[in-house]
């Protein structure tokens, strides 16, 4: 079975709803600025419908099939998100970000020597640049007595 653009599209559109849909009704507790929390998810699903209605428009591009390999990669990418995701709170934001980023480096051929020091840079530059640089507070997680 072949995919075009147009499924993709689609895809996209039924993406972009889901996204406003869920992200329409964020209201923060107490307003604290401007814009709020919406801002981002709707501006992301309009990104997506735009990119999604070009797909459909333009459409009738034939998709190659994956190389061997690739549709474990993508459910293994998957199941790390999902982890990651489900674990973020509980481990904190460094913990659980150089686990997802060593994992995803070992997928993407990386020894796990790289993949581990990338993770761990990623983890800990990430927080560094969110939590000092831009003020946005992230859980501390396991890590939370020592930060």
């Amino acid at each position: 079975m072949t995919l075009n653009d147009r499924v993709l599209g689609v895809g996209a559109l039924v993406l972009a709803a889901l996204i406003t849909a869920f992200g329409y009704d964020l209201e923060p507790p107490f307003s604290y600025e401007p814009v709020g929390p919406k801002a981002f998810p709707l501006l992301l699903a309009l990104i997506i419908a735009l990119c999604g209605l070009r797909l459909m428009l333009k459409g009738g591009g034939q998709v190659a099939a994956n190389p061997p390999g690739a549709n474990g990669r993508i459910l293994m990418m998957v199941a790390y998100l999902a982890a990651y995701a489900w674990l973020f709170q509980w481990l904190g934001f460094i913990v659980a970000t150089t686990i997802m980023a060593t994992l995803v480096g070992r997928l993407f051929g990386g020894s796990w020597k790289q993949a581990l020091i990338g993770g761990l840079a990623m983890g800990v530059g990430l927080f560094l640049l969110f939590d000092l640089g831009l003020d946005v507070v992230l859980p501390y997680g396991i890590l939370g007595e020592w930060l």
